[in-house]
Parts: structure tokens; C-alpha cells; sequence
């Protein structure tokens, strides 16, 4: 489910599961819950823990987080930036201190989630959820037995128990209806094995309500507010050759 009791939502995943996305894309819905009125509580919160990849951060969007409501924790502005492992003060507040709902975007496999290790104090069992992003299409998590060692890797790794999936299936601007339900298919074969839920599973806008139609557990509509590196170089581009144009 979308929602748990727990104040704490911590997401993880292997390298390109997509987990700072939906972490994104989950602070943003329970932030507009709680300004329509829909969601009871005490605001919500994003840590932003990849310490390890500088290209996909939840830092990035962070002004169209603030102006939704969501309380962003980063790193000090001159370190905003920078591929180094920072750990902001304010993160060991928020998860002991704040009554808001906090959601932590861990960063990719057992490497990023060894951050978890200096929080575990902060973190004691039953007071988050943890969830693993699943997406199918990556070739570590393809199959059952790659889910089951990558969750062993992360969970060791960061002193942490995964408590449910996510299923984050996507090839970027060439998924499907079909890629977001085998990623479902494959997600339940994982709980099913493991014995762990799956807690909801991500789609695009334009297909959440075909696809909510066609599975068992909820569905995050998924907004892409993230740049991929190709990207920002090809607007660099485009910027100079504006300012340059006769």
C-alpha cells in the first residue's frame, strides 16, 4: 500500500531501479494530500541519502519539492554538487527529532546503503518501512534469484531488513502498459518467494488508470522530474547556440 503506519518510508534498490523517482514522486503525493486535506499529519520530508551518484539525486527537483511543501535535507549548499559522502546533521534529526513523515532516498546497492550503517540507532526495527524498488529490466534484478541477492547485499550492507517491493518497471520512453505489468508479474513472484508484500508498483500518468484496471495492490502515477546526463549536456548546447545565433 501507499500509505503505512510507519512514520519512516526508506527507499532502496540496485543501481538504475529508478528508486530517487519514486521517492520524488512519493514525497510529492502525500505532500498534495496534505494540502488538499485528503492526508492527516505533520508535513513530509525528503532526505536525500545517495551519497554515491552524482547524476540522479533527489536534491535536483529540490525547488519544485519546496514549492509543493516537502521539506528537502541535503547537503550544505557548497557541497550540494559535489560526488562526496556527506552526511547532512539534519538527517539524524529528522528520523529522531521531527514528527513529520520522512522518506530517505538510499543510495543504489549494498555501496549506497552502507550509509545506513552510521543511522542504525536512529532507525530501530518496526519504525520504518523499507522498501526495494524493483525495476525488471535491469540485469541484476531480472529474475527472482537476482532480487533475492541484491535485497541480501543492501540488507547487509546497511544494517537494515527490506520490509516490501516496489515495482518500478520502465524502459524509460519506450515503456509500455505491457513493461509496467510484467514488472508487476515478476515483483509477485519475488514476494511470493520471499514472503515479503508488495507494498504498490509506479506507471506512467497515461497509463496508471489501464494498468490500476489490471493488477491487485496501488498504483503511483510516475512523473519523470529527473534529468539524465545526456540530457543537461544537449540543453548546455542549445543554450550557447542561442547566444550565439545572428
Amino acid at each position: 500500500m501507499l500509505c503505512g503506519r510507519e512514520r519512516v518510508t526508506l527507499f532502496l534498490g540496485n543501481f538504475g531501479s529508478g528508486k530517487t523517482e519514486v521517492a520524488v514522486n512519493y514525497a510529492l503525493h502525500f505532500a498534495d494530500r496534505d494540502r488538499d486535506g485528503s492526508a492527516s499529519g505533520n508535513g513530509t520530508t525528503l532526505v536525500d541519502l545517495d551519497l554515491v551518484n552524482p547524476y540522479f539525486r533527489s536534491r535536483e527537483p529540490m525547488e519544485e519539492l519546496e514549492a509543493h511543501g516537502v521539506r528537502v535535507v541535503v547537503p550544505d549548499a557548497q557541497y550540494r554538487h559535489a560526488d562526496l559522502p556527506i552526511l547532512a546533521p539534519e538527517v539524524r534529526a529528522a528520523l529522531m527529532a521531527s514528527t513529520s513523515r520522512v522518506i530517505l532516498d538510499v543510495g543504489g546497492d549494498d555501496v549506497g546503503a552502507r550509509v545506513l550503517g552510521a543511522l542504525h540507532d536512529a532507525l530501530p526495527s518496526g519504525s520504518y518501512r523499507a522498501l526495494m524498488v524493483l525495476n525488471g529490466n535491469r540485469p541484476h534484478t531480472r529474475d527472482v534469484a537476482g532480487i533475492i541477492r541484491i535485497r541480501s547485499e543492501i540488507e547487509l550492507a546497511g544494517r537494515i531488513q527490506v520490509t516490501g517491493f516496489v515495482s518500478n518497471a520502465h524502459l524509460m520512453g519506450e515503456t509500455t502498459v505491457a513493461t509496467v505489468l510484467a514488472g508487476y508479474r515478476l515483483a509477485k513472484q519475488a514476494s511470493s518467494v520471499s514472503g515479503l508484500p508488495l507494498e504498490f508498483i509506479t506507471a506512467p500518468p497515461g497509463m496508471a488508470e489501464e494498468v490500476a484496471g489490471q493488477v491487485d495492490c496501488e498504483v503511483l502515477p510516475l512523473r519523470r522530474t529527473l534529468s539524465v546526463p545526456w540530457q543537461k549536456r544537449d540543453e548546455n548546447r542549445n543554450v550557447g547556440k542561442a547566444l550565439f545565433r545572428l
